[in-house]
């Protein structure tokens, strides 16, 4: 596997264009920027992160209008990843702007120009004078469905002008899967886990949780007569669940206001709720409700379940490499990952319940298994290493 830069002679140069200072206060979508950032970095290239601010969003913390480097937003992403000595590889866009923070916009494009390739997640970098500077552009799709059908129905196609397109959806392009292809190959990867920043606890925790956001960003999509889903609309089929359960179920949920009739379900079937910002804002605070949970409950969007599309949970990376064993609603994830010890899947509420059961009786055993699977598939090494070749060598 390709660890070193066919170009350069040494470790190469990656561009990554992802979200961090949209999302102050989300330890573990930090992780997932981490995850790439840190993992690109042990394999020893060098790495330059690509974020981006609406001027909507530059502000403080009482939501007053401030200049973008005094907003929350930036503020957070420069303290989460000087934490990990990544503060001086941070670009920060301004919608509006023509001078970035962090670095002028010269420096970027030189940073673009010398990288081996840009990964582009979700087509976040959307400037295309910007883009079409890196000499490799390549797409990674982290919410299979959503941008093949946004770009099928005509709405947005954030994936044209890329030369590579990847995604986390493990059934996409396969029998079985109704995600679109486009036309173009997707080749599959997997969310990365750094493992030595999971140390791993095989006693189980006080309880099976999940950190979850209720709607998300996106809308339902309608494609071909079909209307594709959000997690809510499979939450509220599975709450009961919790009713009856062998571990105390807790979700870390960001939940708007508006939906109290959910909430109240929740907590009427026995579900214990919690406020992610007091216990996932950092991440610090999200490895430590990871580390100290039993297991995570992971229940997917509509769409990831609809299609069939493999989905895997870069969340469910992080509890599987701190050995704690990973429940998840089926995205049709068993033709492509192997199932039944550490990660087991379920359909239904009686598949949830039966699965819960399996996992209070063999803890020890699901834990040891969950650790393996994330040394097997989602080390960084493995997974980083193989994404470099499906972007520099492509079959």
């Amino acid at each position: 596997m390709t660890t070193r830069s066919p170009n350069t002679g040494d470790g190469g140069s990656v561009v990554v264009a992802m979200a961090l200072a949209q999302c102050p206060g989300r330890g573990g979508h930090a992780w997932a920027v981490l995850s790439y950032l840190l993992g690109f970095r042990r394999l020893g290239w060098r790495v330059t992160l690509v974020d981006r601010l609406p001027r909507s969003q530059c502000v403080d913390g009482a939501g007053r209008p401030v200049t973008p480097g005094r907003s929350v937003g930036y503020r957070y992403a420069r303290a989460v990843l000087a934490a990990f000595g990544l503060a001086e590889d941070y670009v920060l866009l301004v919608d509006g702007d023509d001078e970035p923070l962090g670095r002028s916009r010269s420096a970027l494009v030189s940073d673009l120009a010398r990288a081996d390739f840009l990964l582009d997640v979700m087509g976040f970098l959307d400037d295309p004078a910007l883009r079409d500077e890196a000499r490799c552009r390549a797409f990674l799709d982290i919410d299979p469905g959503f941008p093949q059908m946004w770009a099928a129905s005509g709405l947005a196609d954030v994936t044209a002008d890329h030369d590579v397109h990847l995604t986390v959806g493990t059934g996409v392009g396969t029998d079985g899967c109704s995600v679109p292809t486009l036309g173009v190959h997707w080749r599959t990867t997997l969310p990365p886990v750094v493992l030595d920043q999971w140390p791993v606890s095989l006693a189980p925790g006080r309880a099976v949780t999940s950190v979850v956001t209720w709607r998300g960003p996106f809308d339902p999509v309608e494609h071909d007569g079909t209307r594709y889903g959000l997690r809510a609309h499979q939450f509220r089929g599975l709450a009961g669940v919790a009713t009856g359960s062998p571990w105390s179920l807790e979700l870390a949920l960001d939940i708007d206001p508006e939906d109290h009739a959910d909430r109240a379900m929740l907590v009427a079937a026995g579900w214990d709720l919690v406020d992610p910002a007091a216990v996932a804002a950092t991440p610090s605070d999200f490895r430590r409700y990871v580390r100290g949970s039993t297991a995570e409950f992971l229940v997917a969007k509509g769409m990831y379940v609809q299609t069939g599309g493999g989905w895997v949970s870069d969340r469910s990376a992080c509890y599987l490499a701190s050995g704690r064993p990973v429940v998840a609603q089926d995205t049709g994830l068993a033709a492509h990952l192997p199932v039944g010890d550490g990660l087991v899947v379920f359909d239904d509420v009686a598949g949830a319940r039966s699965c819960l059961d399996d996992v209070h009786h063999r803890y020890a055993h699901h834990a040891a298994a969950a650790r393996s699977l994330a040394e097997d598939h989602f080390d960084s090494d493995r997974v980083l290493s193989r994404l470099v070749d499906s972007v520099l060598e492509p079959a």
